[in-house]
């Protein structure tokens, strides 16, 4: 992955990856209960929400303002993003996503009373490149004391 300190290409790094490795974590937000992983479902015409299966008995089911954290698939991109969870009630939207993986969970299929989607329409995230470099490497290696910005880049960036 190549690594910058641009907003932007921060940002565009963040969508590749999470659509290399679709699984995150999310949680309502004031909720006492811990995050629960979730796949996303991603549209890449519409790069401010993300959108996800899941059943009306689902502790994420009242929607609301939530969480979502991500770990890449090599460990070298994280992201806590906040957002809005809302049901997402266009048939078009619901069909465009549906699969023989996401239909293996409802008994019914497409017409399961338990279906839901919700929408997540993002807010803003902290993401983390992960990229020692050399410098960083060695004084991982030998045990000398690493600065912040040894380690990667960070950005606060709007979804």
């Amino acid at each position: 992955m190549k690594h910058s300190t641009n907003p932007d290409e921060i940002r565009e790094e963040f969508w590749e990856s999470i659509a290399d490795s679709p699984f995150v974590m999310i949680a309502l937000d004031n909720s006492r209960q811990h995050s629960i992983p979730m796949r996303a479902q991603l549209d890449k015409d519409a790069n401010s929400a993300i959108w996800f299966y899941t059943s009306r008995d689902n502790r994420l089911a009242k929607g609301g303002p939530a969480m979502m954290q991500y770990a890449s698939k090599g460990h070298d991109l994280f992201a806590c993003v906040s957002g809005n969870l809302t049901e997402e009630t266009d048939p078009a939207i619901i069909d465009k996503h549906w699969s023989k993986p996401v239909e293996a969970w409802y008994e019914h299929g497409r017409q399961d009373p338990s279906l839901l989607m919700l929408r997540l329409d993002l807010g803003n995230a902290e993401i983390w490149e992960a990229d020692p470099g050399i410098t960083g490497l060695f004084k991982m290696m030998t045990g000398m004391t690493m600065k912040g910005d040894e380690m990667g880049d960070h950005a606060r960036v709007p979804l």
